[in-house]
This record gives structure tokens, sequence and C-alpha cells, in this order.
């Protein structure tokens, strides 16, 4: 529409250039930002995030630019698309730029690595409490989302106002969007559903079979709840699009990046040849460290992501981090907590 401001998508990666093609081509103009110059008059000149999705052509109403000042200059409404590793350094660069009425969004799957804070109480803590904000999650490859094919995502916010604001923007034909005010579970099913992911693919590159990959979801699905029990996040959203629904998509399909590390640790290839190969980041491996800090603050036992931390940031090896779940003590399946 002439005149309306723009929506800007803040990091040019896969899932944020998909999420800026689903914004522009609903007729929402839309400016997508990178750091890189010249990433952004490529991706300009060719109409093609040639690094990430590089069959995708990007929609008349999308423009790529580096010049952060400029997009919040024009744009109210931010929608971060920015790794976790980087993400408290980057809403703490925000600090004193963004006008009062500015809102933010985030996609981004993970938790704060200094403190292990999820990313709501990052940018509450950062830009204020007040601010309306909202975290999109959900089973979403950036491809996919990217060539229109069907996906359902959830939209959390403590305003639901602003929550169902975020979700007109996604809304199409074949992308449903669903709303919550529980973001804390939301934030932690995005979490840890990667590192889960990680376990899983493990387990496939071992060798191990359809089984144990099974075995590996039911009990992280377990450990999720554990988590969502003592954190104090509701149950109905693990047993939704965010939770259950991620942790499937994640662990079960080689787009999966954390599927795909896991699958090249099982199969004997070191971190970071795996991760070179990738070449892209793997949000589960650099968040496995601050899931344990979670699992500690609340007393709980988080057994397969232990052992995901201890392959990525001890160096156990795959197989020895596979032995010692098999070798812990039987228990009943059922129980208080969904015993481990």
């Amino acid at each position: 529409m002439q005149g309306e401001a723009p929506l800007a998508v803040l990091g040019a990666g896969s899932w944020g250039t998909a999420v800026a093609v689903l914004l522009a081509g609903n007729g929402r103009p839309c400016l997508l930002w990178c750091r890189d110059p010249t990433h952004a008059a490529d991706m300009a000149a060719s109409r093609r995030n040639a690094r990430y999705l590089g069959d995708i052509e990007l929609p008349a109403g999308l423009t790529p630019t580096a010049d952060l000042d400029h997009v919040l200059a024009r744009a109210r409404d931010l929608v971060l698309a920015i790794p976790s590793a980087g993400f408290p350094e980057f809403v703490e660069g925000l600090r004193g730029r963004l006008p009062d009425e500015a809102r933010l969004a985030w996609l981004t799957k993970g938790l704060a690595h200094e403190n292990a804070d999820t990313l709501d109480r990052v940018v509450a803590r950062v830009l204020g409490d007040d601010r309306p904000r909202a975290v999109i999650s959900g089973p979403s490859f950036a491809a996919e989302v990217a060539r229109g094919q069907p996906t359902a995502v959830t939209v959390a916010s403590p305003d639901p106002a602003y929550a169902e604001m975020v979700a007109g923007w996604l809304r199409n034909a074949v992308f449903r969007v669903y709303t919550s005010d529980d973001m804390l579970g939301v934030e932690l099913g995005g979490a840890l559903k990667n590192v889960l992911a990680i376990a899983v693919g493990i387990s496939d590159g071992l060798g191990y079979g359809a089984n144990a990959r099974a075995a590996l979801i039911t009990r992280g699905l377990a450990e999720l709840m554990r988590l969502f029990e003592a954190a104090g996040a509701r149950p109905e959203t693990l047993m939704g699009l965010s939770g259950l629904g991620d942790l499937v998509l994640t662990c079960t399909d080689d787009q999966s990046r954390n599927r795909r590390l896991g699958l090249a640790l099982g199969r004997g290839e070191t971190l970071a040849a795996a991760r070179r190969a990738i070449g892209q980041v793997v949000e589960g491996a650099t968040t496995a460290e601050a899931v344990m800090r979670v699992a500690q603050r609340y007393g709980v036992e988080l057994p397969i992501c232990e052992q995901v931390y201890r392959v990525i940031h001890e160096g156990v090896p795959a197989p020895a981090a596979v032995q010692a779940l098999l070798a812990r003590d039987p228990r009943p399946e059922l129980g208080a907590s969904f015993a481990g």
C-alpha cells in the first residue's frame, strides 16, 4: 500500500529472508537489513539472496539494505532474525536508538549465552518491559516458507493485541498463524528442540535406526515437560506448534541444520568440519551450554541435552554419549514430571 510504513526484518540469513519474502508477498513493504553492504547490494541487483535462498526471487516490495540507521528511522515494527549468540549484543545496540513507539518481534530460537535468559527477558531488560514484543516460532523451514508451501506457526506475546497484529502480517492462504501469551513456553520449546535434534542426528548417524529415533524424540519431549513444569510454562504450549510440532520437524528432516550436525558427529566427523560443511549457524550447538544452565537453575534433569552438551563442549565421543544414556538406571516411564 503506497505510503504505508515498511516492516523491517533485521538479519538476512535464510530464515530472515524467507520471512521478509512472506511479508512482502503479503503486500507489506519490507526492508531486509544485513550487516554486509556488498551482500545487500548483490541482493538488490540480482533480486535473490544467493548465499542462502538462491532459487527464490525477492518480491518487488522487499528492499535489501545495510543502512541500519535508515531502517530504524523508517520502520516502527522490527522483526529480528539475529542468531542467539549475537542477540543480546544486538539488542543492547538498539538501546537509545529506537523511538518510543517502536515494537519488536523476533524469529530467533535460543537462549542468551551470558546468563541463559530467554530472549524475551533480554529484550524486556534492555529496551523496557512495557515495549510491545513477540516471538514467532514453530515448525518452519525457511526454504518451504519462501516457496509458499503450507506452514503453521505461533506468535507469542504478553500483549494479545500485538500478537494478533504480528499474526496478521504473516497470515495468508498457506501460512497459518496461531497466537499465545505463553512466551516462556514458546521460547523454551524453541531452544531445547534444537539441542534434542542434534541428539537424534547423532543416533541416526551412528546407524541406530528408527526405534532409537522414536525413543529419543519421546524422551526428549519428557525433558521438555519437566523443564516446562519447573519453569512455570504451560503444558498445552508444549503440545503445540512451538513445542511438539517443532521438535518433530527438527529431529526428522535433513533440512534441519541441528539434525545435520548430529548426523555428521555420529558418522565420526569433527565438530569443526561439520560446522564448516553446514556453513550457517547451528543454534543447538551454541545453545547447549545455556540449556544446561537453565536445567541447573530449575533443578531438573535433562539427560539427553546433557550428553549433547558433553559431545559439543567437552569433546566426548558420540558413541560414549549414547552409551551413557543407555546405562542410566531403569525407572517408571510415567509419574511425577514424566520422570527422567
